[in-house]
């Protein structure tokens, strides 16, 4: 089962990192995937839940896209991964019970059900690891890893 970092969290929501590439890289360098926040302005990606906050380039999303789930912020997000990338797993979504990524996994809302192709998102939670691999689903989206 995928382990997921919602915004690069580990122990919980934390606003001074989340988003941040330096916290990203530390999540994957410990094993884990990562849920991030990205807007492309002017043809640049920018990390960033409300706004963009940290600008990155398409090179640093390459090499990390193996162990990213990218959530595209807006249309012209959606727009640009879309036509211009097939290696990166993206999808936007806004309070509809269930997204569908780029490489076909179900996004879903918290406490929906779900399926073994499914990410379950439970970022506010924390949770029991151990309780967590019981679940029969694809991976796990949290805020406490």
């Amino acid at each position: 089962m995928k382990l997921i970092s919602h915004r690069g969290n580990l122990k919980g929501p934390n606003p001074q990192t989340e988003n941040h590439p330096d916290q990203i890289i530390k999540c994957i360098e410990q094993g884990y995937d990562v849920e991030i926040d990205v807007r492309v302005i002017d043809g640049k990606p920018w990390l960033g839940h409300d706004n963009p906050q940290y600008k990155v380039t398409w090179w640093w999303l390459a090499e990390k896209s193996e162990k990213l789930w990218i959530h595209c912020k807006d249309i012209d997000t959606l727009h640009e991964f879309s036509i211009n990338t097939s290696l990166y797993n993206y999808f936007w979504h806004q309070g509809d019970d269930y997204t569908l990524t780029s490489k076909h996994f179900i996004w879903s809302y918290p406490n929906k059900k779900y399926t073994s192709n499914t990410v379950v998102v439970i970022p506010e939670i924390e949770v029991d690891l151990n309780e967590i691999m019981k679940y029969n689903c694809y991976g796990i989206c949290v805020d406490y890893l």
